[in-house]
């Protein structure tokens, strides 16, 4: 079940049901909830559940977004290829335009994800 947060509906996704989990391990999500949820403070917009593959890790890490590295500090496990992970859309956007887009969980990305990747390009790489 997806959570919401004080004053806040259920969210949904993009295929306008009911926002389903993304991951709880590694807990993920803006709101550390395990759901591609959003909001006000969400600059980057978390909104994409994708699955991560060794190529995606190495050309994130190469942009100077190290996802693949723990960071205890932060509480963060780094991600390995098979770990699902909310990504922000502008990156996601980025990847699919640079050749290595993941593989998107569509009940589990967030809506608002439309605001910046086109519905066809999220179908284009889901999950099957």
């Amino acid at each position: 079940m997806t959570q919401t947060h004080p004053g806040q509906a259920a969210s949904r996704n993009v295929l306008g049901e009911t926002l389903q989990p993304c991951s709880t391990d590694p807990m993920t999500g803006f709101f550390r909830d395990g759901c591609c949820n959003t909001g006000p403070m969400d600059s980057g917009q978390h909104t994409v559940c994708a699955v991560m593959t060794a190529e995606f890790l190495a050309h994130s890490k190469y942009l100077g977004n190290d996802l693949s590295t723990p960071r205890p500090e932060f509480a963060f496990p780094g991600l390995k290829p098979g770990d699902r992970w909310c990504l922000c859309a502008a990156r996601f956007l980025q990847a699919h335009e640079e050749g290595v887009a993941p593989r998107v969980a569509l009940s589990a990305t967030h809506e608002r994800a439309l605001d910046v990747v086109p519905e066809d390009i999220l179908r284009h790489h889901a999950l099957s």
